[in-house]
């Protein structure tokens, strides 16, 4: 019913850039908070950042300063510009969504992008 679609990940060097995108569609009411989240080998999924559908945003203390999140709510998008990457920020990442989605008996629920790795060599 809602379908998100990352983008962006790849290979970077400790130091360089990435930014990570994704984008939701399908049967979409409202969709409230959005962030990413990362889940490096052998580690649990932690939340990477996150902002609320009034552009509150919240960090990670790891990633304070050199991540910044941003949304487009007329295109349900959010994206992850990652500066000055390090090699303990490599992970997969997922994007995760809060939505309603439309019609009688929509629901509230988050759901999960498939994941983009991240990986930055030292």
């Amino acid at each position: 019913q809602v379908r998100l679609v990352e983008s962006g990940g790849g290979l970077v060097q400790a130091g360089g850039s990435l930014r990570l995108s994704c984008a939701a569609s399908g049967s979409i009411f409202s969709i409230n908070d959005m962030g990413w989240y990362r889940q490096a080998p052998g580690k649990q999924r932690e939340l990477v950042a996150s902002i609320t559908n009034i552009g509150s945003t919240n960090y990670a203390d790891s990633v304070k300063g050199r991540f910044t999140i941003s949304r487009d709510n007329a295109k349900n998008t959010v994206s992850l510009q990652m500066n000055s990457l390090k090699p303990e920020d490599t992970a997969v990442y997922y994007c995760n969504v809060g939505a309603r989605t439309r019609g009688v008996g929509g629901y509230y629920t988050h759901y999960w992008g498939q994941g983009t790795r991240v990986t930055v060599s030292s």
